[in-house]
């Protein structure tokens, strides 16, 4: 799978990439799911384009917070972005991301959207963008 939409909500489409670095031009302002680390190399991608919100796995968060470094960067270009727990999917699956994916962490621009840690991806994606039209 390189990019897929699997919904359309509140306008904006959500798009499952297995790697961050299928982003394009044409995902401004639309929810990407991605099965990419949060880490830095990640980061340099999802903030080349103002996505409506940038999810990626926390890969375990990892030394020094390394793999959640992506969701700093996000912020600085105030795009929201959050990370879902490694352990509920797995590393490089969107899918998986998409359907069994739990929030671990979030950036201070995705919270002001209603992200908070512990809710499924799916659920909280729905909830926020669907009241927004």
């Amino acid at each position: 799978m390189n990019k897929v939409q699997i919904a359309q909500i509140g306008g904006r489409r959500v798009l499952l990439l297995d790697s961050i670095t299928w982003v394009d031009a044409g995902d401004a302002g639309q929810v990407v799911v991605s099965g990419s680390h949060g880490g830095r190399s990640a980061g340099t991608y999802a903030v080349l384009f103002p996505l409506a919100l940038c999810c990626l796995n926390d890969a375990g968060v990892g030394k020094d917070r390394a793999g959640i470094a992506a969701l700093a960067m996000l912020d600085e270009h105030d795009i929201p972005g959050v990370t879902y727990s490694h352990n509920s999917a797995r590393i490089g699956e969107a899918r998986d991301a998409w359907e069994h994916g739990i929030i671990s962490h979030v950036n201070a621009s995705a919270a002001a959207l209603g992200f908070v840690v512990g809710l499924k991806l799916r659920a909280a994606i729905e909830q926020a963008f669907a009241a927004r039209r």
